[in-house]
């Protein structure tokens, strides 16, 4: 036990924990319908209790979008990861019989904030102090868990270098086709599937874990630099 605390002031202190919590996950539910009308913002984030069945007068303060969220972008990039999230989420709620299934869905996914999604990326991948080269964790780790999910989703059995070299290329499959989604959106379902014909010869091609990484992190730079932003 804590010095100087009592049980009753612990178990006060773990209800408010939890009522944040819950507010920060029902703000965040509520957010995703207004991202298409006000973007991957503090606004939104700020004018999604308005959604609420009995709402208050005014959308949330800026100073409690600070607590919730943290201040400056950080709110932002709370969104923007907690709208990647309910991606895959949606991934695995969705029955899907293959690959191509899955990832086609991914694609969808993005199709109603698509002309949002450079910015986005720019601003997950931008660093947070200091100047870049840009950070390719976030593009590396978004690549990365999708393919995770979309091998638990249909059942692929691969054990271990299959295991890595198989998620590596549907990893580097889904970001080529994301890529190609912002430049030709009609067209990406079937270059995805396009892609996903010839896997084989791109299990060879990522087969090394650093020319994987490589291409994701240009794909994102690609992703980014068709905004303009860099």
């Amino acid at each position: 036990m804590m010095e100087g605390s009592s049980p009753t002031s612990q178990h006060q202190m773990h209800l408010s924990r939890r009522k944040r919590l819950e507010a920060i996950q029902l703000t965040i539910q509520l957010s995703f319908p207004l991202i298409k009308e006000y973007g991957f913002s503090r606004e939104t984030l700020a004018r999604s209790v308005l959604t609420l069945p009995e709402p208050p007068s005014a959308p949330l303060s800026d100073t409690a979008v600070n607590a919730l969220f943290g201040e400056g972008d950080s709110a932002r990039r709370t969104l923007i990861n907690a709208w990647l999230d309910e991606g895959r989420a949606q991934m695995r709620l969705t029955p899907a019989e293959s690959i191509s299934e899955v990832l086609a869905g991914r694609l969808r996914y993005n199709e109603p904030v698509l002309s949002l999604l450079p910015e986005a990326f720019a601003l997950l991948a931008s660093p947070r102090s200091g100047l870049p080269p840009l950070d390719a964790r976030p593009a590396l780790r978004h690549a990365t868990t999708i393919a995770d999910d979309a091998c638990h989703i249909v059942g692929d059995a691969s054990v271990g270098h299959s295991w890595y070299t198989r998620r590596a290329s549907i990893a580097t499959v889904y970001v080529a086709a994301e890529l190609h989604q912002m430049s030709s959106p009609e067209t990406a379902l079937q270059f995805l599937g396009s892609l996903l014909r010839s896997t084989t010869t791109l299990e060879s091609a990522v087969a090394e874990t650093s020319l994987f990484a490589e291409y994701v992190a240009k794909s994102w730079k690609g992703i980014i630099k068709s905004s303009g932003m860099v």
